[in-house]
């Protein structure tokens, strides 16, 4: 007999996988979290039910939403602020480019972050990483209060989740405010929810149009994430028009020159094909009129359970 790990993605529609073990789990005041190791996924992070990052493909969520970002960037980042990001992957990824001086990363949950610590050794040279600033805080307290300007500010938040942490961190008061903390030439890229064929109008869409109210150059993007189940999306609010229109043969020397290591997922051709929208996507992207405010956020209805309290147990003979 095996149990199997259960999300409802939608009404209607469950994903479920094979659970080899729950490795560790914690309440924080604000998540539920869980790490366990899944027969499809390896180990995975999971908060609220839902997961967040699996050893097998976080390579691909992580690059496609800082990389972009990055090294659109004309002349290669200095100051870098991240807003939310617990598991510290995202704070990697940016540690990787070469011309990062500090990196400011803000998470509301200091429970979550020391968890992470702990569980997923491959971001423990990150979190040792001089240039990391790490605050656990309101991403929007501390952003307000920064003296000095960034030229990259990457938001990894959750998603909009009734009564969660981040719901009103989508809205066009916080992008303004964001924008302000700007050097010049400066970017905001944001994670934005699911962004396939049936999803994408519900955040994706909303904080898509919300950034062109407020940047004078916006570009959506999405990508497969398998442990997702979905398409992933992405925003981009360029300060300085010039920086959307990277071309490919650019942004390989640009890798080449200003990051360490070498990517798993991200270089010229992906780069190009991030931007390459379904054509139905493109559609509701350009009829989108919806701007989302304090006042009218986006925002999904219901959080899900831990792992320990969302599983079944199965006695197929196909384990």
């Amino acid at each position: 007999m095996s149990k199997w790990i259960i999300e409802d993605l939608e009404d209607g529609l469950r994903f479920s996988y094979k659970l080899n073990k729950i490795l560790s789990s914690t309440q924080s005041e604000f998540q539920q979290v869980d790490v366990c190791e899944t027969a499809p996924f390896g180990r995975v992070l999971i908060i609220d039910g839902l997961i967040q990052s699996s050893q097998l493909d976080e390579y691909v969520y992580h690059e496609s939403l800082v990389h972009p970002a990055m090294l659109a960037h004309a002349t290669g980042p200095k100051r870098v602020f991240i807003g939310g990001g617990g598991e510290g992957s995202t704070a990697r990824e940016v540690l990787r480019h070469k011309s990062v001086e500090k990196c400011v990363m803000v998470d509301i949950d200091g429970a979550v972050v020391d968890f992470c610590k702990e569980h997923l050794p491959e971001n423990a040279e990150a979190f040792k990483d001089s240039r990391l600033e790490l605050i656990i805080d309101d991403c929007k307290i501390q952003l307000e209060k920064a003296e000095e300007k960034f030229d990259v500010i990457i938001m990894d938040l959750d998603d909009p989740l009734e009564d969660g942490p981040c719901y009103w961190l989508y809205c066009k008061e916080f992008y303004e405010m964001c924008k302000s903390k700007l050097n010049p030439g400066g970017i905001l890229v944001t994670q934005a929810s699911g962004a396939g064929v049936k999803q994408h109008h519900q955040v994706f869409a909303p904080v898509y149009n919300t950034l062109k109210q407020v940047f004078p150059a916006v570009k959506g993007y999405n990508q497969a994430v398998y442990s997702f189940a979905d398409e992933w999306g992405f925003v981009i609010g360029y300060s300085d028009e010039a920086c959307a229109k990277v071309d490919e043969e650019t942004i390989n020397k640009r890798i080449a020159e200003r990051i360490t290591g070498e990517l798993e997922f991200l270089d010229g051709e992906s780069y190009t094909g991030l931007f390459s929208l379904s054509k139905k996507v493109r559609k509701t992207l350009s009829e989108e009129s919806r701007v989302l405010s304090k006042d009218a956020p986006a925002i999904f209805l219901s959080h899900m359970t831990g792992v320990s309290n969302y599983t079944k147990e199965s006695t197929s003979t196909k384990q």
